[in-house]
């Protein structure tokens, strides 16, 4: 199995941290009891900005879930056709080479699903294998790389796409002054990235997919996800959130590269999720790397924010594109989310 190419789409409004820090204290106006800890928690966030799918003002006229996931349903398919189409470009192939469509996202539903709404759209073949996966948050890039590596694994004369698709700013809760969600809203972007994956038997080259690992955390629903209510998605996150990486990741990343004769000395890059300044710095400790080891992470955070299972993808376009390892070196592209768990891809280049 092997990584043909990826692609990322943005909307087009974008908007400075400080901007959307003011605009948030003027949203909640005096609800908010301590204007000044609301700068201090977003500027700490290390976000210059974020992309937002509608223009601020669009915002506090969404009143309702309804109005928010139709929102959700019309933008989520206009970028998610951007994505794919420029990755299908990048790797020579036309929307009818792809024989299954996976699509994960965590900020928004629809039936029929993103997945069947761009198949009519884009005229995808009518024997297209549609996987649509709600539910994984964070770590759904990486989980939705692990999944369609075994559909091509299964089927290696065929191509299989990955769709993330994350619009976070419609998931912001009005009525919610809890730090969690004043850490969100300084936090989470908007955003959407594809990934096309071919199967042994394909011409295509790109960078192998060796092995996939899931790892899931007992009893830690409670770390990360949503509550959900009439008025949408509330955001649970915990401040155990980094303690999992440190608790967690060195030995799973360890037992891993281990079963396939492999240490961490010899990855010679990594991909990992943009989930936080805290996230980052707890990845790096627990893996003991550098800082430097992390620039793309760090970069992508900066100009983007976090965007849930779109980031990790992200950071896997600008190696692709920009950082390209040396041949035969081995990358481990990582993320972390609801559940709580953790997904490793080993790539070789």
């Amino acid at each position: 199995m092997k990584i043909t190419s990826v692609a990322s789409a943005l909307p087009k409004h974008y908007y400075s941290q400080e901007f959307l820090t003011a605009a948030m204290k003027r949203y909640w106006g005096d609800r908010l009891e301590n204007p000044r800890f609301l700068d201090q928690l977003h500027s700490n966030m290390c976000v210059d900005g974020r992309y937002l799918a509608f223009p601020i003002e669009a915002y506090p006229r969404m009143k309702t879930f309804g109005q928010t996931n139709n929102a959700w349903i019309e933008a989520a398919a206009d970028l998610g056709q951007e994505a794919i189409s420029q990755a299908l470009a990048r790797a020579d192939l036309s929307p009818r080479d792809l024989s299954a469509l996976f699509v994960v996202s965590v900020t928004g539903i629809a039936s029929p699903s993103l997945d069947a709404r761009l198949a009519n759209r884009m005229g995808l073949s009518r024997d297209l294998k549609r996987i649509p996966i709600f539910g994984l948050g964070c770590v759904a890039g990486a989980a939705g790389i692990a999944r369609a590596a075994d559909y091509v694994r299964a089927f290696p004369g065929q191509v299989a796409a990955l769709l993330a698709v994350e619009l976070c700013s419609l998931t912001m809760q009005r009525d919610d002054l809890t730090t969690a969600n004043l850490i969100a809203a300084g936090l989470f972007g908007d955003g959407a990235g594809a990934v096309i994956m071919a199967g042994s038997e394909r011409p295509e080259q790109g960078p192998k997919i060796i092995a996939t690992r899931s790892v899931f955390y007992p009893e830690s629903e409670h770390v990360m996800g949503w509550d959900i209510s009439e008025q949408g998605f509330k955001i649970v996150l915990s401040a155990e959130v980094p303690l999992m990486a440190e608790r967690h990741l060195a030995h799973d990343v360890d037992t891993f590269l281990h079963e396939l004769g492999l240490t961490r000395s010899e990855i010679s890059s990594w991909i990992l999720h943009t989930g936080g300044p805290k996230v980052l710095e707890s990845m790096a400790s627990a893996l003991g790397l550098s800082r430097e080891a992390l620039s793309i992470s760090w970069e992508c955070l900066r100009k983007t924010g976090n965007l849930s299972s779109a980031s990790v993808l992200f950071v896997l376009e600008e190696v692709m594109l920009r950082h390209r390892p040396a041949p035969g070196s081995y990358s481990v592209l990582a993320a972390m989310g609801p559940g709580f768990c953790s997904e490793l891809v080993l790539l070789q280049w």
